[in-house]
Parts: C-alpha cells; structure tokens; sequence
C-alpha cells in the first residue's frame, strides 16, 4: 500500500476518538448510531484495526460529518466557513450549510425585480426570516410584504414565489427541507 494511503489511515483512529470526545459520546453511544459494534470502534480508534470505506460511511452518518473529515484535517489556520455564493435567477444564494442532504441553511440576496411573479410547485418544506428589507412572498392566493424579524414557514407544494418589495434588495435566511423535513418550534407563543 502506498505510504501516503498508510499515513492517512493511521490518522483516522485519533481523529474518530477526539471527534467522538469533542460530542461527549460513548462508544457505546456511537455503537448504538452507527451499527457497529464497541470492540470494533474501540480497536478502529486505537489503530489496532484499518477501517473500510463500509465503516467510514456508518461514522460519517452517525457523527453527522462528511467523510472526508474522518479522513484529514483540513485547513486549520483559518476556522471561518467560507462559502462560495451561487447565482441563480439574479438572487444570490450563499449556502451556510456543508452537508449533504437534511435541511439546508442559506442566506438569500434578492434584488428588486420588474418581472411578473411566476409561482413554482417543488418538493420540499421552507422556513424564511427577513434579516434587512422588504420580502414579497406569494404564496398560493396570497400576497404578503415581510418586513425584518418577521418570518414565514410553508410547504412548498403551494404555489409560491418570493423577491424584494419595491427598490431595494431583500436579505434573507431561509431553512429549505429538500423532503419536506417540517421545523420543530419548541417555544410557544403566548395565547
């Protein structure tokens, strides 16, 4: 096996116990997410066991982590997220979230538009909260401005289409649940 294979799996035991400590899980906790047994993290951990890529994907999942970093380091001079923004229908979307799958978090820069709203239907739960400006949402028969602080959740089956309200950008951040995860809202308001 090539040396450098061989020096990034040694490095995968220490790295799986610190992320485990870092959570404060057990092996018998991670055990418990992952399928594997404790003998078995316990020997993956400690070097005396090179994991399969089988493996790696069980504690990828359980640890909520891209498998990559079970594998290396990455930069670490720098801890600040940076993220690269995406253009898509004038907005810019800049993604707050690295993971695959699950719920979705990014900050949305819309600017003010002449065009005509057209509604869109797609799979998926959204949750939005007006950080500066105004937000137009239609959404099915309605039409509503949001102003900063306030905050709109729905189902994206309903018809619906979002922008600026008048001349200036809306900033926003949005929670988009690509299987139509719905948000646990554990405060209550009050009656």
């Amino acid at each position: 096996m090539d040396d450098d294979i061989l020096e990034t799996l040694a490095t995968v035991g220490p790295r799986l116990r610190a992320v485990r400590e870092a959570r404060q899980s057990t092996l018998t906790q991670v055990a418990q997410a992952s399928g594997i047994s404790v003998s078995t993290l316990s020997r993956l951990e400690s070097g005396g066991r090179k994991p399969t890529l089988e493996l790696l994907l069980r504690l990828a999942r359980a640890h909520d982590l891209p498998v990559d970093q079970l594998l290396s380091d990455g930069p670490t001079d720098d801890p600040r997220v940076q993220p690269e923004p995406i253009k898509r229908n004038g907005r810019t979307l800049i993604p707050l979230t690295r993971r695959p799958g699950g719920i979705q978090a990014y900050k949305i820069i819309s600017p003010p538009s002449r065009a005509a709203p057209e509604l869109q239907v797609h799979e998926g739960y959204e949750w939005m909260y007006v950080l500066n400006g105004e937000l137009r949402l239609r959404l099915g028969e309605l039409d509503l401005i949001l102003r900063p602080g306030e905050v709109a959740e729905f189902d994206t089956h309903t018809p619906h289409w979002f922008g600026a309200a008048g001349s200036r950008p809306v900033e926003l951040l949005t929670l988009f649940g690509p299987q139509g995860e719905r948000l646990h809202v554990r405060a209550r308001p009050r009656a």
